[in-house]
């Protein structure tokens, strides 16, 4: 879905969700600036590739397969 990443992880309870996000956007800024350089001449460059906000859910009592399924299926919702 353009603009809109789902992603499925395990973290233990030491690891705060948000470090995580800003590890995965910092390392996919890195990688998309290596290889699209032109993307550093648009308004990208300096603002960030990504928005500020993020969701971090729990899962609790549901398995991971319907999780799964449900990031899965999101294409088809959207």
């Amino acid at each position: 879905m353009p603009g809109h990443v789902h992603i499925f992880v395990q973290l233990d309870h030491t690891v705060a969700p948000v470090e995580v996000v800003k590890m995965v956007k910092s390392i996919s800024a890195v990688k998309l600036f290596t290889q699209f350089p032109d993307l550093k001449k648009r308004k990208f460059w300096g603002s960030g590739m990504g928005s500020d906000g993020a969701y971090y859910g729990t899962v609790g009592s549901v398995s991971e397969d319907a999780v799964k399924k449900y990031i899965e299926t999101q294409k088809q919702r959207g």
